[in-house]
């Protein structure tokens, strides 16, 4: 899906809007973990995507790295980090992958956002690259989740999502988003691509993908068993407390101690 779907990822998300509202909630997981710590943090962006969440903390002062399944990302990523004046380690590496990439004990913080890692389509894969997470942080290093609210999409099964739209210099674009929900579990993702020039006729375009659904609580118990603790769960990246009913994503820090 994101080989295709990697030239149109920027349209896709309103980056302004998603990073003033997500990067403060990091600033202050940063802020905690610089408690003890008298420089600039080591940070390792995993399914970075088109880089922009390890741009923003790079512009900050940090040390970040950023990797990504899809080499079609990878160079996205790259381009935006030019154009933004940064400099970033990049690594092709899928979830499981990072310790073989980076080295072990090597990053105080690891970000797992935009609902990665229900990607991971066995619990198998999941368990290896929860553990390969613990690998890769220092001692005290965090690991932050960001993940969508599975426990009520399979709950209500909630297969819509909100349409999105971006228009520049007379091109347009409309994603459509939804769910196929499988016999075995699993969860087909689709996007619908709409795009037209000036008033030509639009092309569609469909990507989809597959996602394995992650309970909360399930999730939280698998992050113990491979020996995370502290672990905390909170309903969106402004911090409030996590609710299976109202919470808009599910939120989750782990300490490796």
């Amino acid at each position: 899906m994101y080989h295709t779907f990697a030239e149109d990822y920027d349209h896709f998300v309103n980056w302004n809007d998603r990073l003033a509202y997500e990067i403060p909630f990091i600033v202050r997981q940063i802020s905690f973990l610089q408690r003890d710590l008298d420089r600039p943090l080591d940070i390792l962006d995993t399914a970075c995507g088109t880089g922009m969440h390890a741009i923003a903390l790079a512009k900050k002062g940090h040390q970040v790295s950023a990797a990504d399944l899809f080499p079609e990302m990878i160079t996205k990523s790259q381009q935006n980090a030019h154009n933004a004046g940064v400099q970033l380690r990049f690594s092709t590496a899928g979830l499981g992958e990072m310790a073989q990439s980076f080295g072990q004990n090597q990053f105080d913080l690891l970000l797992c956002l935009g609902n990665s890692l229900p990607h991971l389509t066995s619990e198998q894969h999941l368990m290896a690259s929860l553990q390969d997470f613990v690998s890769t942080l220092r001692q005290g290093g965090m690991l932050f989740i960001q993940n969508r609210i599975f426990d009520k999409v399979m709950q209500r099964q909630d297969r819509w999502m909100e349409p999105q739209n971006y228009q520049v210099e007379g091109n347009e674009w409309i994603f459509q988003r939804f769910y196929d929900f499988l016999p075995d579990g699993l969860i087909r993702f689709n996007i619908v691509t709409l795009q037209r020039k000036a008033d030509f006729n639009w092309q569609p375009a469909v990507n989809s993908t597959l996602l394995r659904p992650q309970i909360s609580t399930e999730l939280e118990h698998q992050l113990d068993q491979v020996g995370f603790k502290d672990i905390h769960a909170y309903g969106s990246m402004q911090g409030e407390p996590f609710s299976t009913d109202s919470s808009g994503n599910l939120i989750i820090t782990a300490i490796k101690p």
